[in-house]
């Protein structure tokens, strides 16, 4: 019985080589389309597959391997001497080996102003049935999706080694890739109908890279990204120098990008251990920079560093005294890059951040299951705000409020941010009473919490925040309200001749 190979793809590298080792070892191919021409004019042998099917290619090529013909020489066992038998009974030859990639799909809807008739016309039916078909039937069947698998199928075919294992293997990849384009498309129908929340959540991830370990050594790890990922993102970063990103770097990555995009004019962010450590904003970025060095420069050592301009020779000039694991920017000047590869270890990490933040769904796990949620992409102005205390906020202590307000929004939960002049001076983050974090906060301002206002991240259950804020010199407070007990800190501020803001949104990140 003659050996025979289907071959359909859409990506077609590799492709002659690879076919041209299956005419050699004597493999009769069947080929559809334009794999068949190109096949074709490389002077290769290939069967149309209407020969095999007896039934021309229909609808503008949507029905071509659908066919009893054809699907029976995948799904047929050998070993069956029944299926032996019916495939005699109808003339139809068994399939060994099928190489299918599908139409691109994902590049489809990446494309900017791509249709929905683009996109659906890129949905593949044949190749995923007969992919599955032959992932099922690995027993008898080789089955290849990725052109990396053809020289070593093609060496392993040459020495007579493949075996059932590597089959099996290759099987596994087809039922990952169908499962990842099926996952693509739902997602893709799912935006497209703005449906959320639904029955079944289907997600699917691209392997970046393999990390060295997880949080800690005896971890393993690995970075997935998102099949579309859109936004500024730490999975789209390109990596301009210094050693691979460990899984805590990019976390923390992570965590400044997120911070740093609250902001538009010059910004900069310097966070450990996924917490913001300083924040500064200015004029120029190298005075933004500066003052988030100055908020805390003793936490920033080992720290990650986002800035959402271009790092010039300035600010490069200030980063290179420093020891920082990474530096995120849109952008690196020449100059900059001359200064700051000086230095081996240091990751420079370029983001295009014009699109602003990826606004998608937030993920988490726990054992057994995932938590799904809006990314908190809520945000308050001036015009929001409410004012229940006597004392009424200086148009200079509500900047700084909503300033401290974006900081205070990506500190962990329970979470107090202490601010003056567009700079933090300190962050109480993590604790599990309000006040604790108000004195860790209070504590690290020091002196210059004289006259600094404070944001909470949800309302003070007592007023014992208020208390500690007094004692230290805030002038100004923003906080969510809500509280059954707002009044007891109401008339705490007013006792002390402090300015108190509702915003009417709480921050909660845990």
């Amino acid at each position: 019985m003659k050996k025979r190979a289907l071959i359909s793809v859409s990506d077609k590298s590799n492709l002659l080589d690879f076919a041209g080792g299956l005419d050699r070892l004597g493999y009769e191919i069947i080929s559809t389309g334009g794999t068949l021409k190109k096949l074709q004019e490389a002077g290769l042998p290939a069967v149309p597959v209407s020969d095999i099917t007896k039934f021309d290619e229909i609808l503008d090529g949507r029905v071509k391997t659908l066919h009893p013909n054809i699907h029976s020489g995948l799904l047929a066992q050998r070993d069956n001497p029944s299926h032996k038998q019916q495939l005699e009974e109808r003339d139809i030859d068994p399939i060994d080996i099928v190489v299918v990639n599908l139409y691109p799909f994902k590049q489809t809807i990446e494309k900017e102003g791509v249709t929905e008739e683009d996109a659906i016309e890129n949905i593949d039916i044949g190749g995923p049935t007969m992919l599955r078909a032959a992932a099922k039937n690995f027993h008898d069947v080789t089955v290849i999706v990725d052109p990396a698998d053809y020289q070593p199928v093609l060496e392993q075919l040459e020495q007579q080694s493949l075996t059932k294992e590597s089959r099996k293997i290759l099987a596994a990849k087809v039922f990952r890739h169908t499962a990842n384009y099926d996952a693509m498309i739902a997602g893709y129908f799912s935006e497209i109908t703005d449906e959320k929340n639904t029955d079944t959540l289907t997600l699917t991830y691209e392997k970046v890279q393999t990390l060295r370990y997880g949080e800690n050594p005896h971890q393993e790890a690995a970075f997935y990204k998102e099949g579309n990922v859109k936004g500024a993102s730490i999975a789209n970063a390109n990596q301009l120098h210094g050693k691979e990103l460990s899984y805590n770097n990019i976390q923390d990555a992570n965590a400044a990008l997120e911070i740093v995009l609250e902001y538009q004019g010059p910004a900069a962010v310097a966070v450990k251990h996924m917490n913001p450590c300083g924040v500064g904003i200015g004029q120029t970025i190298s005075q933004a920079f500066a003052k988030a060095y100055e908020a805390d420069p003793v936490s920033i050592f080992g720290g990650i560093v986002a800035l959402n301009q271009e790092v010039d020779e300035d600010t490069a000039d200030q980063l290179k005294d420093i020891f920082l694991e990474i530096v995120i920017a849109p952008s690196f000047s020449a100059k900059a890059m001359e200064i700051l590869t000086v230095k081996k270890n240091i990751r420079l990490l370029e983001i295009p951040m014009e699109a602003g933040a990826n606004k998608q769904q937030k993920v988490v796990s726990v054992v057994g299951g995932l938590l799904v949620q809006d990314a908190d992409n809520g945000a308050v102005s001036a015009e929001d705000l409410t004012v229940p205390t006597k004392r009424k906020p200086s148009e200079e202590e509500l900047e700084e409020l909503l300033f401290s307000w974006k900081v205070v929004k990506h500190v962990k939960s329970n979470a107090i941010v202490v601010a003056k002049q567009d700079q933090t001076l300190g962050v109480g983050a993590g604790q599990m009473n309000r006040v604790g974090a108000a004195k860790i906060a209070l504590e690290q301002a020091g002196d210059k919490a004289q006259g600094a206002v404070m944001a909470s991240d949800a309302f003070f259950p007592m007023p014992d925040t208020v208390e500690a804020a007094a004692e230290a010199g805030i002038k100004a407070i923003i906080q969510p309200g809500g509280s059954k007990r707002d009044e007891d800190s109401i008339l705490a501020c007013d006792k002390h001749g402090i300015a108190m803001v509702f915003t009417g949104m709480r921050h909660f990140k845990h």
